[in-house]
């Protein structure tokens, strides 16, 4: 079924003209994530249903290279694009106050995360997802012992090397925009297909991929010579470093996962309009950080 990339709503298989007609219905009415799924993805101008369908065609056509490499384009360009999503930008040389912006929501994104991978082990029949997502769990939550920690103890870690302890960070809510974010990815996990809340959580991991530049990116999610100065502390590198390693593999390996079942089992475009979804709830999410980092200072 061809989905609707805002509000979830299934349509045929192949359905852009009802796609499109469903879009000048919401935008009519001045529905917001519509008019802004147009504003960003189609076009600032009104267009007639034809013209849209055709645009819409055009969004949703798979490169000769297949679903995962769709995924990789349209994720860069969202992100790394000739403008930088504004939090990857505060990244490339990030100051104290970003990085604890960073680590204060993304406790909450990592915590909904495990659930999410345990939404897709609990429903897929596919022993190689099973495997995945049970390393997965592990890499992000789990951990392998003192040497080797869990990404969530490396971002707590690095909470604490700009003063903020513990037990501050894990007692903080989210913010509104990062609450309505995590609920829907929740959704998301909790009422799609396993495949789908797959590639919306997996793609997600691309934001450190540093191949993207092969994909269109136009930066890596920041500056790697920070790796090696002195301008964030050890902790900071420690995290950064752990992400921009692992992510490589596990972005990789997904996307192979989801472009074969997602084929396999028929569901091509239905992972497409939700992980469309996912990348503008990301996008929203991405923006909370920086929120949280003008909390604590200038996040540039």
């Amino acid at each position: 079924m061809t989905k609707c990339p805002v509000c979830r709503s299934a349509f045929p298989i192949g359905g852009y003209h009802e796609l499109a007609d469903h879009f000048l219905q919401r935008s009519a009415v001045s529905d917001p994530g519509h008019v802004r799924f147009l504003n960003q993805s189609v076009s600032r101008h009104r267009l007639a249903s034809t013209e849209l369908t055709e645009r819409l065609v055009a969004v949703f056509q798979l490169p000769p290279e297949g679903l995962a490499e769709w995924i990789r384009r349209r994720f860069a360009a969202r992100f790394f694009g000739e403008r930088l999503h504004p939090f990857v930008a505060a990244l490339q040389h990030p100051s104290a106050a970003t990085l604890v912006g960073y680590a204060v929501e993304h406790q909450h994104f990592l915590r909904e995360w495990v659930r999410a991978c345990a939404f897709v082990l609990a429903k897929t029949d596919r022993s190689d997802v099973s495997r995945y997502e049970l390393e997965n769990i592990n890499t992000e939550f789990g951990g392998d012992g003192p040497e080797t920690p869990s990404h969530y103890e490396l971002l707590l870690r690095m909470a604490e090397s700009y003063g903020i302890p513990r037990t501050t960070l894990l007692a903080t809510p989210p913010l509104a925009t990062t609450r309505r974010a995590l609920a829907e990815w929740h959704s998301i996990c909790e009422s799609e297909h396993w495949v789908e809340a797959m590639a919306a959580m997996h793609s997600l991991e691309l934001i450190a991929d540093r191949t993207l530049v092969d994909h269109g990116a136009t930066a890596h999610y920041f500056d790697p010579s920070i790796l090696d100065g002195g301008s964030i502390t050890p902790e900071a590198k420690a995290f950064l470093r752990e992400g921009y390693a692992a992510d490589v593999g596990h972005a990789g390996e997904a996307l192979a996962l989801v472009e074969r079942y997602a084929t396999e089992l028929d569901r091509i475009e239905e992972v497409q309009g939700t992980v469309l979804r996912s990348i503008d709830l990301f996008d929203d999410y991405l923006g909370a950080r920086l929120e949280r980092a003008e909390q604590h200072g200038s996040p540039a």
